[in-house]
């Protein structure tokens, strides 16, 4: 198992947050947080199969928040020094006895217990940010120079996001965590031009961001190889593919699309605080109003939709929050029917919660923690195993629409358009061949109201994104969001030539 990384460990972090919560208390602070935090990204891109871009960063610093009198206070250092720290606590302090008289209601936090000292490591092997630059490029040039060996394939992008953050927590309720979370996200872009008329089509592939080391790349979690083996044929096939007709089909969807689906209408949709209207000058709000909870029909009553801030190679997965909350698993949505919200503790506490969920977490050492996604997913069949040709079998007429692309929703995350990488024709319950210029269109409850069926285990798949951005000043979070494939019903269909004028 993989272990607490030695050189962060060598950090004086006991006494770095010792200093920020003694100087807290000694201010009269009925609450505070110390949080010392390291994270290194490394991002390379290749342009045909010659280095591009090389990024290697590193971010490490302290913060320190506080309840004070009603009032919260925040601020931040990248001096690791025990008099810094603690002079962070005072200016935390200060702010929040400044910004007391324009607050409309008192800062409370929901009750959390001391969780004691808690230490906890991602599942990982090898930590990617360890791994020579030169096999780096090594590795997605080969993949790179085998994409441009086919034929139709005349330019292909690559490039490899790893990320490695070390967090030192301590809270005044005594609760003490060490945690590290790895994570890495390759993707290969295919691009081929039409000599003739200029038009151009793209195709990415389909393996996602994932909460596991540089073994990702070597095939454990992903088939890289037979994914790269048939990505040309795929694109070529598109090229040659007749334009959709507008209308409506049955949708089977795979879970490469339905994650995004679930991300935007809703993992931002059951956010409590945007439901309250806090994220209505950055993000918008949600139509799943808190007076609609226990009543509001999201979905058929195949659709039952978790929270969870635990599941193995999750990106959002921890074991404590940054508000020193334990993280576990919850229902947002069951039977179809909203059943709850994510919460921090801020959210919890003013809206008559026992506890939060443990959704709070913040983008770096010198951000405050806001409230953010779990990993938000819909679990699959609950008895048998139904595959994608199960759900497909049971289509006439109808679009299987495989990996995610341009999106678009309103600002309630009601009304939404999303797009593909690949769209096959479903005929008489079989797959004939791939359409182009494909968008499915709906709003969020007659969409998952339409879902009929979804896959079973076997379809399930974790997938997401590095960088779901939030909040004012944004801070962008690692999510996963894991589904199966599933079956819509009679779902308008647009196609995107003919709306662009084309």
């Amino acid at each position: 198992m993989p272990e607490l990384d030695p050189s962060f460990l060598a950090l004086p972090l006991d006494a770095l947050s010792a200093a920020g919560l003694e100087a807290a208390a000694a201010r009269g602070c009925e609450h505070a947080e110390v949080r010392t935090e390291r994270i290194r990204s490394q991002l390379l891109r290749l342009r045909d199969g010659q280095l591009e871009t090389s990024v290697d960063e590193t971010e490490l610093g302290s913060a320190c928040r506080v309840v004070r009198d009603g009032s919260f206070g925040f601020a931040a250092t990248v001096e690791l020094g025990t008099d810094a720290v603690a002079a962070t606590a005072n200016q935390a302090t200060e702010t929040a006895e400044a910004t007391k008289p324009a607050l409309r209601r008192r800062f409370e936090l929901a009750p959390e217990p001391s969780h004691g000292r808690v230490e906890w490591v991602s599942s990982y092997e090898i930590d990617p940010t360890t791994v020579d630059l030169e096999e780096k490029v090594a590795l997605l040039g080969e993949w790179s120079r085998r994409l441009l060996a086919a034929d139709g394939v005349d330019h292909v992008t690559a490039s490899l996001l790893s990320v490695v953050e070390d967090v030192h927590y301590a809270d005044s309720n005594g609760t003490v965590a060490l945690q590290r979370r790895v994570r890495v996200y390759p993707v290969l872009e295919a691009l081929s031009v039409d000599p003739d008329s200029g038009e151009f089509e793209t195709m990415e592939t389909l393996a996602p961001p994932v909460g596991r080391g540089y073994e990702y790349l070597s095939g454990s979690g992903w088939d890289f190889e037979g994914e790269l083996a048939a990505l040309p044929e795929h694109l070529s096939e598109k090229r040659r593919a007749p334009s959709v007709e507008p209308g409506r089909y049955d949708l089977v969807v795979d879970p490469t699309n339905l994650w995004l689906t679930i991300h935007e209408s809703i993992g931002h949709a059951t956010e409590l605080d945007r439901a309250m209207g806090y994220e209505a000058a950055m993000a918008g709000t949600s139509f799943a109003t808190f007076d609609r909870l226990g009543s509001l029909r999201y979905g058929s009553e195949v659709m039952h939709v978790t929270g969870d801030r635990t599941v193995e190679h999750g990106l959002a997965s921890v074991a404590i929050d940054d508000e020193g909350v334990e993280t576990g698993s919850f229902d947002l949505i069951v039977g179809g029917i909203l059943q709850g919200y994510q919460l921090d503790r801020r959210i919890a506490r003013e809206m008559g919660f026992e506890r939060s969920n443990g959704c709070a977490y913040a983008a770096g050492p010198l951000y405050s923690p806001i409230q953010r996604m779990a990993n938000v997913s819909l679990r699959p069949a609950h008895s048998g195993d139904p595959s994608v040709e199960d759900l497909v079998a049971g289509v006439e007429r109808g679009i299987y629409v495989v990996g995610d692309k341009s999106w678009s929703i309103d600002m309630q995350r009601y009304n939404f358009q999303f797009t593909g990488q690949r769209f096959f024709a479903i005929e008489h319950g079989r797959l004939a061949g791939q359409l182009r210029d494909v968008a499915y269109q709906a709003t969020t409850t007659d969409f998952w109201g339409s879902m009929e069926a979804v896959g079973g285990p076997s379809t399930y798949l974790l997938a997401g994104s590095f960088n779901c951005g939030k909040g004012q000043p944004m801070q962008s979070a690692p999510v996963s969001h894991g589904c199966p494939a599933a079956l819509f019903r009679q779902v308008n269909v647009l196609n995107t030539r003919a709306e662009a004028g084309r």
